[in-house]
């Protein structure tokens, strides 16, 4: 069994990685750490593991998250905490022996990211480090991926939409990091990087990549500053051009899907439902969908995946902070395409 401590104790600390930690096999929650003690006895009452709790405030002896990462048989942390809070937290771990898996996004943009990445690297006998971001790990995309495998061809477009709308009353808008952002984007930051991840993965299983792009952002709700949608074209490696659309401001639109076309077909993908057309005998076309249910939306799998890592000492391909630095890439470059009225960002 490989102990845990699980660090942040905000929403998707407690409904997502707090059940995916105390399912996951060969993981056993020793503690749980929040900035105070009543928000970490709050999930710590909702534990089945009965983990120790840290805090610190009040300062109390023995109880601050330096006391939790000095004990010898928590040997891993998922650190949940708000955006800018991460990067000090994430070197704090590491430097304390602890192997790292964070939230998304990698940091608050890439000159932040890579200055960690590369202190990382530089780290003697460093632990391991990885990036959640659960996207990657949802079972209807991966099975849409399969499916842009098997039809083939030639990448022809593509498109990413996604709409919705962030109300006052909406659990994520009321915690005062996001209500006023002291980092690019705003929501689109905070979850956009789980769209271009999603369009970043389908793109590769059709071998492409983007290679540019242009983009127009605006403010459709005051209250999302500092821009809350995007408009873009991109263009891949390969030659091909296709758009995105990125909106939480949008009160009578909603949903999300990606679709791949190539020379061959196309596999419309939705975090429910996965959509194949693609050429039949007799020049007919080939029509069929797998609907999914509601699960963990890769929560789970992404913490059993990184608690497999450590077992085998690497990190695994989908949760480098390499690959969550490609998805902030594209997340920076339209945010500074929109704000320099759709200036032409080449990608590195």
């Amino acid at each position: 069994m490989v102990g845990f401590a699980l660090l942040g104790a905000g929403i998707f600390a407690k409904e997502r990685h707090l059940p995916a930690l105390e399912a996951a096999e060969d993981v056993q929650l020793l503690a749980i750490y929040s900035r105070s003690k009543a928000s970490a006895e709050g999930l710590a009452s909702e534990a089945k593991s009965n983990p120790d709790i840290y805090y610190d405030s009040p300062a109390v002896p023995g109880k601050s998250l330096a006391d939790l990462l000095a004990r010898a048989d928590v040997a891993a942390v998922v650190v949940c905490l708000p955006i800018l809070k991460q990067p000090e937290t994430i070197r704090q771990a590491l430097t304390a022996g602890k192997h790292v898996l964070s939230e998304k996004p990698v940091g608050k943009d890439l000159a932040t990211a890579r200055s960690l990445i590369a202190w990382h690297a530089a780290l003697p006998d460093a632990p391991l480090w990885a990036v959640a971001e659960n996207f990657r790990f949802m079972k209807p995309l991966h099975y849409a991926a399969d499916k842009v495998k098997e039809v083939g061809g030639k990448l022809v477009t593509f498109h990413l939409k996604m709409n919705g709308f962030v109300r006052e009353t909406d659990k994520y808008f009321n915690t005062e990091w996001r209500k006023v952002p002291e980092y690019q984007g705003g929501f689109l930051l905070d979850g956009g990087v789980h769209f271009v991840a999603a369009l970043r993965f389908l793109l590769g299983a059709a071998g492409d990549e983007v290679k540019q792009l242009t983009c127009f952002s605006s403010l459709l709700e005051e209250k999302l500053l500092p821009v809350d949608t995007v408009h873009a074209v991109l263009a891949t490696r390969g030659g091909a051009n296709g758009t995105l659309g990125i909106s939480f401001g949008t009160e009578f639109k909603s949903g999300l899907e990606v679709e791949i076309v190539t020379t061959k077909g196309a596999v419309t993908w939705t975090p429910t439902e996965v959509k194949v057309v693609r050429k039949a005998d007799g020049g007919d076309k080939a029509e069929e969908k797998e609907s999914f249910g509601h699960d963990s939306g890769g929560v789970d799998e992404e913490d059993a995946v990184f608690a497999r890592s450590i077992a085998a000492g690497a990190v695994d391909p989908l949760q480098t902070p390499e690959e969550a630095v490609k998805d902030l890439e594209i997340l920076q470059a339209l945010l500074e395409s929109g704000e320099a009225g759709a200036g032409v960002k080449t990608l590195g």
